[in-house]
């Protein structure tokens, strides 16, 4: 875009049931602080990254995962690499995430955040010695 210069924020917003309780969430899940909260929107904001607007939604309807013909469908999901892959889900685990069913990567992890979204853990494979 002509009109953005250099140092405006971007990002992207989610939807969810409780914005700040998802903010707490990632917060805590990535030591990244919740810089703005007020009623129905809360940001974090990654030290080295973009955004992350969580948004209030009262028609809120989790996604489904893996997908499923007429249900809400994963329309976008974080990935983070992490260096131990097993403490990272126990890690997301405590604050509340829940380990999807199907895992469909033997290097990745698929959570479910507190509102429902599927998000990753990825482990780089180690290489052959």
């Amino acid at each position: 875009m002509r009109s953005r210069t250099a140092g405006m924020w971007w990002g992207t917003a989610i939807e969810a049931p409780d914005p700040s309780a998802l903010a707490r969430f990632y917060s805590e899940l990535l030591g990244w602080p919740v810089g703005h909260e007020e009623p129905g929107t809360a940001i974090l904001g990654a030290p080295e990254g973009p955004f992350v607007v969580f948004q209030q939604a009262d028609d809120y309807s989790a996604p489904v995962w893996p997908p499923v013909d007429g249900s809400q469908r994963p329309m976008m999901h974080f990935d983070f690499q992490v260096g131990d892959l097993d403490s990272a889900v126990e890690d997301a685990v405590a604050l509340g995430a829940t380990l999807a069913e199907h895992q469909p990567q033997e290097h990745v992890r698929v959570l479910l955040d507190p509102a429902g979204h599927p998000f990753c853990l990825c482990r780089e494979p180690e290489e052959d010695a």
